[in-house]
C-alpha cells in the first residue's frame, strides 16, 4: 500500500527529522536550495523522470555508487526543500517521485486549487461537498472540472464502503486507504463473507493440525501446549502458500480472522515474552471445550439486539425473525 509520506522520517537516509523540517520551514531557504542544485540533484531528477512511478534509495545508490551516504542525504533534502520531488511510503520502503503538482501546472488556476485540495486529503480522499466548500466553486463548474481532471488521469474517484453513494476523490496514483475500500474483505464495496469463512476454516484447520502433531509427542503437557502454538506470521505464510486468495493478505489481516476464531471460543491467544513490547509475538493455539455447547446457546436469541422487545405479538416476533430464519436454513 502506498500513501503520502512527506512528513515521515526517512529512516535510511535522513538522520534528523528536525533538520529536514528546518530546511523546508521557510520559502527563502527553499529558494536558496533550489539555486544550489548540483549535478547529483540533477541526476536524481533525471532518474525520477525515467521512472515516473518513483525511485527508491537503492536505485539512487546503484546509479551513483561513488556517492557517500551524506551526499545522498544532502541531495535528497535539497530536492525536497526546493519542491522538485515528493516523498511517498510504499509498504516499508520510501519512494521519491517528481512533484505531483507539476502535473497540474498546465491547467488553469481553478484546476490548481482543486488539485491542491485533493492532494492534501491523501489516501483517504475528500468528498465533493468539502472540495466545493474549500474552493468556493459552483457545483456545475466543479463537476466539469473534476471530470476533466479525471480524463487527464490527475485524480480518480473511489466509492467508499462506509457509504455506497458517496464518492471521494484522491490523486490518481495513490492507493486508497483501507477505511475507504474496506481492505481485503471487500470487493466492489461488497463484503466477501464466503471468502472470510474459507479463511476462517483454513486458519482453524492449520491450528488443529499443529495441535495433533504436538499431541503425538510424549514430552509432557507443557511441551505439548507450547508445540501446539503458532505465530500469526506462520499462519499467514500457510494461507499464502495455499493460494486461495487473489490478494496479498498481510499478517494483520490474518490476525483479524484469528480474532473471529477467538470470539467463537475455538482458539486462544497468548503473547510470547521478548525484549520489548514491539518484539512480542502473538501465538495462537486451537482449544477444545470440555463439554459441547447445548443447542439453546447456539440460537441467535442469545445475541439478539432486540430480545427485550420480542413477544408473540407486535412487529418483533419469533415467527417473523430474520435471525432465526437464517439460522434454521
Amino acid at each position: 500500500m502506498q500513501r503520502r509520506a512527506r512528513r515521515y522520517i526517512h529512516t535510511k537516509l535522513i538522520p534528523s527529522f528536525d533538520g529536514l523540517l528546518g530546511v523546508m520551514a521557510s520559502s527563502s531557504a527553499a529558494k536558496d536550495t533550489e539555486a544550489a542544485l548540483g549535478p547529483v540533484e540533477e541526476r536524481i531528477l533525471e532518474l525520477c523522470r525515467t521512472y515516473p512511478k518513483g525511485i527508491s534509495d537503492k536505485i539512487i545508490q546503484n546509479d551513483n555508487p561513488e556517492l557517500e551516504q551524506k551526499e545522498r542525504v544532502q541531495a535528497v533534502n535539497n530536492l525536497l526543500a526546493a519542491g522538485h520531488i515528493d516523498l511517498f511510503k510504499q509498504g516499508s520502503e520510501l519512494i521519491y517521485r517528481l512533484k505531483g503538482t507539476s502535473r497540474a501546472r498546465g491547467g488553469d488556476a481553478e484546476e490548481k486549487i482543486v488539485y491542491g485540495i485533493i492532494e492534501e486529503a491523501g489516501n483517504k480522499g475528500i468528498w465533493i461537498r468539502d472540495i466545493r466548500f474549500k474552493s468556493n466553486l459552483g457545483m456545475t463548474q466543479l463537476n466539469k472540472l473534476l471530470k476533466t481532471m479525471e480524463g487527464k488521469k490527475l485524480i480518480k474517484s473511489v466509492t467508499s464502503v462506509a457509504a455506497s453513494r458517496k464518492k471521494v476523490y484522491m490523486l490518481y496514483d495513490i492507493e486508497p486507504d483501507q477505511s475507504v475500500t474496506g481492505g481485503a474483505w471487500y470487493s466492489d464495496q461488497d463484503f466477501e463473507s464466503e471468502f472470510v469463512e474459507v479463511l476462517n476454516q483454513q486458519c482453524y484447520k492449520f491450528l488443529q493440525q499443529r495441535a495433533e502433531q504436538a499431541a503425538a509427542s510424549s514430552d509432557g503437557p507443557m511441551a505439548v501446549r507450547n508445540l501446539s502454538c503458532a505465530s500469526s506470521k506462520e499462519i499467514a505464510q500457510y494461507i499464502s502458500e495455499l493460494g486461495i486468495s487473489k490478494v496479498n493478505l498481510s499478517v494483520p489481516d490474518i490476525e483479524k480472522i484469528l480474532d473471529t476464531l477467538i470470539y467463537d471460543g475455538k482458539v486462544e491467544r497468548r503473547l510470547q515474552a521478548g525484549g520489548g513490547v514491539q518484539e512480542q509475538l502473538k501465538l495462537y493455539r486451537a482449544t477444545q471445550t470440555l463439554l459441547p455447547p447445548v443447542g439453546l446457546v447456539k440460537t441467535p436469541c442469545g445475541i439478539c439486539p432486540v430480545i427485550d422487545q420480542c413477544s408473540d405479538v407486535g412487529s418483533v416476533t419469533p415467527k417473523h425473525c430474520l435471525y432465526l430464519k437464517d439460522w434454521l436454513e
